[in-house]
Parts: structure tokens; sequence; C-alpha cells
């Protein structure tokens, strides 16, 4: 009965350090996205890095949730 328990915590502790993990490189690319729009505010110019700091971790975030329906729905399997 013990394993049970401790499967449900393995399972528990693993789903949130994901849905941490997730939460910060979503924050992350909207710090890009903040750069970018103040790079456009304070000299009219685009921030590359801003705009690639974005795009990273959206992508980043997108593969983590395509991963995740991925494991959840069976026909994909």
């Amino acid at each position: 009965m013990s394993l049970d328990w401790t499967a449900l915590g393995q399972v528990t502790a693993v789903s949130i350090g994901v849905t941490v993990a997730v939460v910060v490189v979503f924050a992350l690319g909207v710090l890009g996205l903040a750069r970018l729009e103040g790079a456009r505010e304070d000299g009219g110019g685009t921030s590359a890095l801003g705009a690639a700091q974005a795009g990273l971790c959206f992508v980043a975030c997108a593969a983590v949730v395509a991963y995740g329906i991925y494991l959840i729905v069976p026909q994909f399997h």
C-alpha cells in the first residue's frame, strides 16, 4: 500500500516542478516582449534579443504543452 502513495507523491512532485518551470519560462517570454516594446518606445528600433528571447520561450512552452497532450490522449500513441 505504501508503494501506491510513493508513486502518487512522485507524480505530484514532478507535476508541480514542471508546472513551475513552464510558468517561469513563460514569464521570461513575457519579459522578452517587454524588452521588445521598451526598445521600440525608447529609440523607435527593435530589440533582436527581446524578440529571440520571447520566441524561444514561447516555443518551449508550446512544446511542453504539446508533449503533455501527447501523453494524455491515447489516440496519439
